[in-house]
């Protein structure tokens, strides 16, 4: 272009270039840059048309009004994911997954703490449902963001019970596949004396594996489970293991199952007082692949589960329902890691 069109590089006397500027620069109509600026010429606008108008827009550096865009629209393109705790680093990977695939659709996420753990929580804003557009929800029941969504404010569910959701849409990791792959890999070595360090937590994503442990373990004759629950801390760990260690019986454990790598840690600092020996005398497994997984000694044994991913694909599914399509709902993959803390199961236990 000359110098003469070049003062539409930032509009007229120096203002910020308009979709004005860039329809008379690529000589179409401002409806015409609006639909390709926002995506949705295709069908509408000639792919040269289109090409044409993001090259005026790029020439000018012109940027969509999103403010402006979003009023007409009535969005405010902001999604909240609630979380029930920040001290678990799964949290922050779901968050940056789910913060990078907003970025990508000019979404921003607020991260909010509930209050309350698992239980209701509370509006963090005068009227949620007027400062947001939906509403992420992960490791929690449906009915404990009731007060932030309200009858209409899309919802998905992270980690959660599929069937305990109406009207929202669950994205799950595969847990039974995980504990699945746990109890096979115990009993091929031998293990069939088994104790359930799980979390006192009350909530679906823990009640699944428990349910599959169960449920493995029945299948093999002569196999024993006992579950002590236990506050997911590493010092509660610690004391609920001790007290089991010392009212076993004559039934000993040979493998820990643990709902949590911070319950698995509080199994190790127990057993080492007891002066049993990982994993010659006491296996032990985990739950997450925390970078605590691989701080002890030996190693941890655990699930890896994809907490970027999970929360991409959460927010994913979010911005489907947004748009009316149909979320992919697949549960995700998860995978066992092999380490040092499980073996063969001792030969008189």
């Amino acid at each position: 272009m000359t110098s003469g069109t070049d003062t539409t590089a930032a509009g007229a006397g120096g203002t910020r270039p308009t979709s004005r500027d860039v329809a008379r620069a690529a000589g179409v109509s401002q409806a015409a840059v609006s639909l390709v600026m926002g995506d949705k010429w295709r069908g509408r606008v000639a792919e040269a048309t289109a090409e044409r108008v993001r090259a005026a827009a790029h020439h000018l550096g012109y940027r969509p009004n999103l403010a402006a865009r979003n009023l007409r629209l009535g969005r405010t393109r902001t999604a909240l994911l609630v979380v029930p705790a920040l001290t678990n680093e799964f949290f922050a990977g779901v968050y940056t997954g789910a913060a990078r695939i907003a970025a990508q659709h000019d979404f921003g996420v607020v991260l909010y703490p509930s209050p309350d753990g698992t239980g209701p929580a509370r509006d963090p804003f005068p009227n949620a449902r007027a400062a947001l557009d939906g509403i992420l929800a992960s490791s929690m029941a449906a009915g404990a963001v009731t007060a932030l969504r309200g009858d209409d404010l899309p919802l998905v569910m992270l980690d959660s019970d599929p069937t305990g959701n109406p009207g929202a849409t669950t994205v799950n990791l595969d847990l039974a596949d995980g504990m699945r792959r746990i109890t096979d890999h115990l009993l091929a070595h031998g293990h069939r004396h088994f104790l359930h360090l799980a979390s006192a937590v009350d909530s679906w994503t823990f009640d699944i594996r428990a349910d599959e442990l169960t449920t493995r373990t029945t299948q093999m004759p002569g196999t024993t489970v006992r579950t002590v629950r236990s506050d997911l801390t590493v010092e509660a760990a610690v004391t609920a293991m001790e007290h089991t260690l010392r009212t076993t019986g004559t039934t000993h454990p040979t493998a820990v199952v643990c709902d949590d790598d911070k319950l698995a840690a509080g199994a190790y600092k127990a057993a080492r007082r007891a002066g049993l020996r990982i994993p010659d005398d006491l296996s032990v497994t985990g739950f997450d692949d925390l970078s605590l997984a691989t701080a002890i000694e030996p190693e941890l044994t655990t699930v890896r589960l994809p907490a970027e991913e999970f929360g991409e694909r959460g927010m994913t599914a979010l911005l489907a329902v947004l748009d009316g399509h149909t979320p992919d709902t697949t549960p995700l993959p998860v995978e066992l890691i092999v380490r040092g803390s499980t073996g063969p199961a001792p030969t008189t236990p």
